[in-house]
Formats: C-alpha cells, sequence, structure tokens
C-alpha cells in the first residue's frame, strides 16, 4: 500500500520542509497562566501543543493516597475535543488516555525526589490543545517544565522525542501523517546521567533500526534539553529580577545550572 502523502522526496526533504534529523520548532512559555497552579508550562513541538500544571507537594486528599515514606505522584490527561480533526470527545475513562496517564506516571516517578515529601501529594494537570503528531513527548517536555517551574527536586530533566522508519531514512519529530505510515518509537533520556527512562513503541521495528533510532534520539534529547534549560533559566532570571526590585534576595539562575 502506497502512502497518500511523499515522506521524503528525492531531494531529502519531508512534507513540511525538514530535513531527515531536523526537529520542529519548539516553543515553551513558563509564565502563569493564571491558573493558581505551583509550576505551569505551555509547549508546543510544531502543531502539537500541550499545557501542564502542577500542584503539591500538597496534603493529601484520601489516607489510600497518602505513603508515609513519600510523595504519592498523581497525573491526569484531557485533550480536548477541538485538538484534533475527528473532533472526538474523549472522558476520563477513555482507553487512550488511561494509558497516556499510566506512561507519564511511570515515566516521572522514578525522576521526581518524592521521598522529599511524605505523606504529601504531587498533582499534574496535562490539558493536550492540538495534536499533530508527538504527543507523549510533548507531554514528557512539558510536564518536566512545569515540574522545575514549581520549584519541585528532580534527579534529572525528562526529555523526549519521536523517531520514525521510512524505507532505509530514519526520520526524528515525526508529524501525525508520518507517525500514522511509518514504524516509530518514542524514547526519554536524562541527559546528564545519559539514562533512558522510556522507550514506548506501538509499532513494530527491526533490532537493527531500533539501535538507530535509539542512538539519534538520545542526541536529540540533548539539544531538546539545552532548549528547556534555557526556558527555565530565562524564567529564573526573570523571577530574581523581579524580586530584587522589591528587595527580597533570591537564588539565581546559577542554581539552574548547578541542579540541571
Amino acid at each position: 500500500m502506497s502512502s497518500r502523502i511523499e515522506i521524503l522526496n528525492d531531494g531529502g526533504y519531508r512534507s513540511d520542509g525538514r530535513r531527515q534529523y531536523e526537529l520542529r520548532t519548539l516553543t515553551i512559555d513558563l509564565s502563569p497562566q493564571g491558573s493558581g497552579a505551583d509550576g505551569s508550562a505551555s509547549l508546543t513541538h510544531g502543531l502539537t501543543q500541550v499545557s501542564v500544571c502542577v500542584f503539591g507537594p500538597r496534603e493529601a486528599k484520601m489516607r489510600s493516597q497518602t505513603f508515609h515514606d513519600r510523595a504519592n505522584v498523581n497525573i491526569e490527561v484531557s485533550i480536548a475535543a477541538f485538538s484534533a480533526s475527528e473532533r472526538r470527545r474523549r472522558g476520563k475513562g477513555d482507553k487512550r488516555i488511561l494509558e497516556l496517564s499510566h506512561t507519564l506516571k511511570s515515566t516521572f516517578e522514578p525522576v521526581i525526589q518524592t521521598s522529599l515529601y511524605p505523606r504529601s501529594q504531587i498533582d499534574i494537570y496535562i490539558q493536550v490543545l492540538q495534536q499533530d503528531g508527538g504527543l507523549l513527548q510533548a507531554c514528557i517536555n512539558a510536564t518536566t517544565l512545569a515540574l522545575a517551574n514549581a520549584g519541585i527536586p528532580l534527579y534529572d530533566f525528562v526529555c523526549a522525542v519521536t523517531g520514525g522508519v521510512h524505507s532505509t531514512s530514519l526520520l526524528l519529530d515525526l508529524t501525525l501523517l508520518e507517525e500514522n505510515d511509518l514504524p516509530n518509537v518514542t524514547v526519554a533520556v536524562m541527559p546528564r546521567s545519559g539514562k533512558v527512562t522510556l522507550v514506548n513503541m506501538e509499532t513494530r521495528l527491526h533490532v537493527d533500526r531500533f539501535e538507530e533510532i535509539f542512538r539519534l534520539a538520545g542526541e536529540a534529547g540533548k539539544v531538546i534539553h539545552g532548549e528547556m534549560k534555557k526556558a527555565v533559566r530565562d524564567r529564573t532570571e526573570q523571577l530574581v529580577g523581579a524580586m530584587q526590585s522589591i528587595g527580597r534576595p533570591l537564588a539565581g539562575a546559577d542554581a539552574v545550572d548547578n541542579e540541571y
């Protein structure tokens, strides 16, 4: 069956004009969204847009959700009905949303220093506003930024990217059209330690190709890490400037470099 679109033309360009390994434009907004959250982040990878709000650490609402030695991490995902062309409304019990929430929870629980906050709860609310491929990577990257913005200690940033294979060519940061057409995998790495915290593959991929994508995704994760770190540093400098203008001391942006 032939593709409905030309994934990669003879000149080596994809349908949106990018080269094989070229990432989509990444935009990050860490300014408060008026939600009263302890930390928030809005992020876009190309046309995929995700917004995340973090509340906590705060007292757990239910005894069953209280752990005496660590914080409980609660993640809820909502997908706006207008986010995709199909305009399908997805409720909390939707299978795809539950799978996405579970994947994100298992990705971030080992990364958040939960032992610092026993008997507490950290709530992460993710809203998908627009979908054009790389949904999981966008949710992971936006959640990392929102947690950092909330001042919650992390062992490392988590930086994710999707890779796929077209014929013998490897592609990074897939659009929805590419995802629908190609075998693909999402890889999340922790750049400082070099550890991989997530590999998510919903399609079959040859083992030789998997190894190549794995390596490329790790390199792309370092590029994304640089953009994310810069955004957190810029936001910290804004806060430092605001606090200094009213005469209150605050840790400087160098603390961001030291921690991440």
